[in-house]
């Protein structure tokens, strides 16, 4: 089976947009540590020392910068409480970073971070979520498509193809309580996942095939198809507006396949997400 049958749902990483605005960032992205750092003035790893007032200092300003973003608070509480390790080590990290003089970006850049970093450790568990909590994901990929395909054609075909633009960028501030959303519902999946730990197996071939046979029936030419299920660009290539509404075909349709053949497909692609 060819992977990059799954081009369009790999969607670059798991919330989609806050990913590829945390692309096109120039800030220095904070490690992912395995355990909160533990502040020392002494040098570490060829890096200048730093104080615990340095560091708490640099928290301070990180938890305001978060404050300006309510939308995204929810997203962080339910981080703190799912993941606390995690949620600690995305503080201390990018209270290292900033410490040391990095460009801290915008509050968008610091929850694609934290999705990121989370779904580069944990994101293999929301392959084993329960159907909701799978489905939910995919839920609001709908929505994103939608919302970009009202904004600007050429970003929503970026979105698809996975990847970054500085459109992208700022239209992801521009729609916060929907990226909020859908970082909600990945860190919900593992959570979930965690618990479930549903076993699934991979699709196949015939899978792909009854997909394939419904975008047709939907209206979706060679090019389109061949664009969204195996990354192939037509020559010429399919306009913006037409490749937009053929993505939200496809994840509509997808939507609305047979549950056993739509959660095999959904769950790989959260499982290929999740790999760096």
């Amino acid at each position: 089976m060819n992977l990059l049958r799954l081009v369009l749902l790999g969607l670059a990483a798991l919330a989609g947009i806050v990913a590829g605005a945390a692309l096109l960032q120039k800030a220095i992205r904070p490690a992912r540590l395995a355990s909160p750092l533990t502040a020392t003035a002494s040098t570490r790893d060829g890096e200048p020392g730093l104080s615990p007032f340095q560091i708490a200092a640099a928290q301070h300003i990180l938890e305001e910068e978060l404050k300006t973003a309510p939308e995204y608070a929810v997203f962080f509480e339910r981080l703190k409480s799912l993941f606390p390790l995690g949620y600690e080590s995305f503080l201390a990290g990018f209270s290292r970073r900033l410490a040391l003089g990095g460009n801290m970006g915008s509050v968008d850049f610091l929850i694609s971070d934290a999705v990121r970093s989370l779904h580069l450790s944990h994101g293999g568990l929301a392959a084993k979520a329960g159907n909701l909590a799978l489905e939910h994901i995919f839920e609001l990929q709908v929505s994103m498509v939608g919302a970009l395909a009202a904004k600007d054609p050429h970003l929503c075909v970026a979105y698809l193809n996975g990847g970054g633009s500085a459109g992208l960028s700022e239209f992801s501030a521009q729609i916060r309580g929907l990226v909020a959303a859908m970082g909600i519902a990945d860190l919900d999946a593992i959570h979930d996942g965690e618990v479930q730990q549903v076993e699934r197996l991979a699709p196949a071939d015939t899978d792909f095939d009854a997909l394939e046979k419904a975008l047709r029936a939907k209206g979706l030419d060679t090019p389109e198809i061949e664009a969204l299920l195996d990354g192939k660009i037509s020559n010429p290539p399919v306009a913006e507006a037409k490749m937009c509404q053929a993505g939200e075909i496809y994840l509509e349709t997808l939507a609305a396949m047979p549950e056993p053949e739509r959660l095999r497909i959904y769950g790989f692609a959260v499982e290929l997400m999740s790999r760096p």
